[in-house]
Parts: C-alpha cells; sequence; structure tokens
C-alpha cells in the first residue's frame, strides 16, 4: 500500500468518506493520535486488505467491510484484531504490519476450524 496515496486520500475531500468506510473510531482516534497519521492508516489499511482476503478465500463469508474489521495494538504495540459482524467469527486470526516512509504492507493469518 502506498503511504502516499493514503496521504493524498486523506488530504482530499473524499477524506471523511474513506475513513468511515475504512476504519472504526478507535482506529482513526489512534491513526490522528501518531506523528505520522498516514503511515498508520497504510498499515491499518494493508492489514485490513489482508485480513479480508484471508477470510474470502477461506469460504467463511462472502464479503465483509473493511469498517467491520478493526486492528488496533495491544499493550506490547502488537496488532490485535477484532470483527464487528453481525455473525461471530470465531477464528483466530493474527496480522503483521510493517510500513516504511513509502510504504506498508501486512500478512494475516487465518486459523480455520
Amino acid at each position: 500500500m502506498s503511504v502516499l496515496r493514503i496521504r493524498e486520500i486523506l488530504d482530499s475531500h473524499h477524506k471523511d468518506r474513506f475513513n468511515t468506510h475504512t476504519f472504526t473510531k478507535s482506529e482513526i482516534d489512534y491513526c490522528e493520535g501518531k506523528a505520522n497519521p498516514s503511515i498508520h492508516y497504510a498499515g491499518r489499511f494493508a492489514a485490513k486488505e489482508a485480513i479480508k482476503k484471508a477470510l474470502l478465500s477461506s469460504g467463511i463469508i462472502s464479503n465483509i467491510p473493511l469498517c467491520s474489521i478493526e486492528v488496533l495494538p495491544d499493550k506490547e504495540g502488537a496488532p490485535q484484531v477484532y470483527f464487528h459482524t453481525e455473525q461471530p467469527l470465531l477464528q483466530t486470526c493474527k496480522v503483521s504490519i510493517s510500513h516504511t516512509g513509502e510504504f506498508a504492507v501486512a500478512f494475516a493469518l487465518l486459523e480455520v476450524s
């Protein structure tokens, strides 16, 4: 995910719509509290895309809005995944996020029972 592309969206009139459809209030608060919010938004966006693709490819769900997937740090700063869906997703999902000034990447691991 290009950090520049996310920064361009956040600096445009599309920011509110993008945030509403993509992030939870807690995620927005987290990213906005950082020195460089764009990097953290890009990391969370990459994580949500990786998680969504893992869920879709497993056949567990046919669709899930990005705003139903929440990625927040635990006490040590490691990303934790929370699902806000009508039907609970009982699977374990782990995600790793890495970013530089230019790009953010994420890897999701979904345990399917």
